[in-house]
């Protein structure tokens, strides 16, 4: 039998191997034989000959195949190529962006050095989901690492993927899952799969390659501490770290439970210990060894080095009460740290490094331009801005130039029309900007300076 020649799935359950199923006992499974006269098969070359026969009757998407065509080019060309040849890489590494963007792009070196602060370039487009708006509130919005594909995940319980060029923004796809009122969405770092979750013990991932949705298999939280019953548990903190090898999820009691994404059966493999409930989880790039930041609702901040589970740094969020959410800026050289009161502090690189009791880390800037509880804190992939937003009232967004750590003066505007904004993203190469709110809708936005017209 033929084997598919794509990716493998996001995760495989090891109990397959132990499975036999009889293909000539069910009429509905007939179909699946490769002769008249086979009947019995283990699990694994079943769930083989299940997604055969599905991809028979649902061929992969166009957009998935065109996605997936690029990328294997890009790589192509990044193994012929020189190690020296680094210039050349990026150029057609642009052309590849080019083509998918509908042709926004220059040439990057007509840009100004850095991002000018004071007055952003921005301009406004059709809507992102203008296609399929969401029933309810948007709860999450997130850009694909590297093609022009947004996922958004809303109240409705359903997760829907579009095309972002710009103009019309096609929807590609819609994903119904009734058992999980889902908060957050991520795509793997590879790209290849999207991880949902919210107030259950149990998440989905779903296969953008195969297109099927599967649910978490059973025994995920046999290596977790804390004492909670399975049913009570909740991933609705969760981030992937850099590589895509483990997930962090914030659980109650102070425990942060690290699931194993490589094993392929997704099982926690150890749990981490804060003096209070975990509200946001980041993982800090570019580090050889695996580190991890949590803040708790108290403001106490943890640096974790994940492959002995021992702190390595503790600092109280300067100023601020009840911490809310955290982001680490993509190079490492930003953290924001959003909080009940309305305050953001930014830290410097150095809140991403080991450090002892006397010499913690102070805010670069502490901003205080929003007064309600910060719901959302989202660097861009330059870490030139910095998008902070509160869903406590309607218009509560602010974008952050990072480098003189001013906010944008020019916009948003008393005419942008924001609503409750819900939670806020940028594209891989920062020409867009998608601002969820509490209408269903997802506003997007194209920033010139990274993509002039």
């Amino acid at each position: 039998m033929s084997k598919s020649k794509g990716k493998a799935p996001a995760w495989v359950d090891p109990s397959d191997a132990a499975i036999t199923v009889s293909l000539a006992s069910d009429n509905r499974l007939r179909k699946l034989r490769d002769e008249p006269t086979e009947d019995e098969v283990d699990g694994n070359e079943y769930e083989s000959r299940l997604r055969r026969q599905y991809e028979k009757i649902n061929p992969t998407p166009d957009w998935a195949s065109s996605a997936r065509d690029r990328l294997h080019k890009r790589q192509k060309r990044r193994h012929a190529a020189p190690t020296s040849d680094s210039e050349g890489e990026d150029a057609e590494n642009v052309e590849d962006l080019l083509n998918t963007t509908g042709g926004l792009l220059n040439d990057p070196n007509e840009r100004p050095p850095s991002l000018p602060s004071g007055q952003l370039s921005i301009e406004r487009l059709r809507d992102a989901n203008q296609a399929a708006t969401t029933e309810g509130l948007v709860k999450m919005v997130r850009f694909h690492p590297t093609v022009p594909v947004l996922l958004t995940a809303g109240s409705d319980r359903r997760l829907r993927l579009f095309n972002v060029d710009g103009l019309t923004n096609p929807l590609l796809q819609t994903l119904h899952i009734p058992s999980l009122p889902a908060t957050n969405a991520h795509f793997h770092p590879s790209g290849s799969s999207i991880l949902l979750t919210g107030p259950r013990p149990f998440y989905y991932t779903y296969d953008l390659q195969s297109g099927r949705a599967l649910q978490s298999p059973r025994g995920l939280w046999l290596g977790a501490a804390g004492g909670e019953k399975g049913e009570d548990r909740s991933m609705e903190v969760c981030a992937f770290s850099p590589d895509g090898g483990l997930v962090a999820i914030g659980g109650r009691n102070g425990y942060v439970h690290l699931l194993d994404w490589n094993s392929g059966g997704g099982q926690v493999v150890g749990s981490l210990k804060t003096n209070a409930s975990v509200k946001a989880v980041g993982w800090v790039p570019g580090k050889e060894e695996r580190e991890l930041m949590t803040v708790g609702q108290n403001s106490e901040v943890y640096l974790w080095d994940v492959g002995s589970k021992r702190c390595i740094g503790r600092w109280k969020d300067d100023g601020a009460y009840g911490a809310s959410v955290l982001d680490c800026g993509r190079r490492g050289d930003y953290y924001a740290i959003g909080s009940n009161t309305g305050i953001v502090n930014v830290y410097g690189s150095d809140a991403g490094s080991p450090f002892s009791a006397t010499a913690t880390p102070k805010p670069l800037k502490t901003i205080t331009n929003l007064t309600t509880p910060i719901s959302t804190v989202r660097f861009d992939p330059s870490s030139q801005i910095l998008a902070i937003a509160s869903d406590a009232k309607k218009d509560q967004l602010r974008l952050v130039h990072l480098p003189s750590l001013t906010t944008f003066a020019n916009w948003p505007t008393s005419g942008t029309p924001l609503s409750r904004v819900t939670s806020v993203d940028f594209s891989a190469g920062s020409e867009y900007v998608a601002i969820g709110n509490n209408r269903g809708r997802v506003l997007l936005y194209h920033l010139r300076y990274f993509a002039p017209a």
